[in-house]
């Protein structure tokens, strides 16, 4: 671990010690920064399926499925009226 002096927005450092029950200024900001950075990491993993997700095939997604439950390739209906 590395020492280092930083300026801190004390009413900041107040209320989130309050709110996480932090007990010292080093714990708080170690814990924000674990926060923040698992934060992100859920973001990036988030954004990674989301760019994923737009290169998917419904046809072909119907076909795994059937092919892993051995059925018939169904699908939801799209015809107008279906329920």
């Amino acid at each position: 671990m590395s020492a280092t002096q930083i300026d801190i927005d004390d009413d900041a450092l107040a209320e989130a010690m309050r709110l996480s029950g932090a007990k010292t200024k080093k714990e708080m900001v170690n814990l924000a920064l674990r926060e923040y950075a698992e934060r992100r990491s859920r973001t990036e993993a988030r954004m990674r399926h989301f760019e994923e997700a737009q290169h998917w095939d419904d046809e072909e997604f119907w076909q795994r499925h059937a092919a892993e439950k051995g059925t018939a390739v169904d699908g939801p209906s799209t015809e107008k009226g279906a329920a």
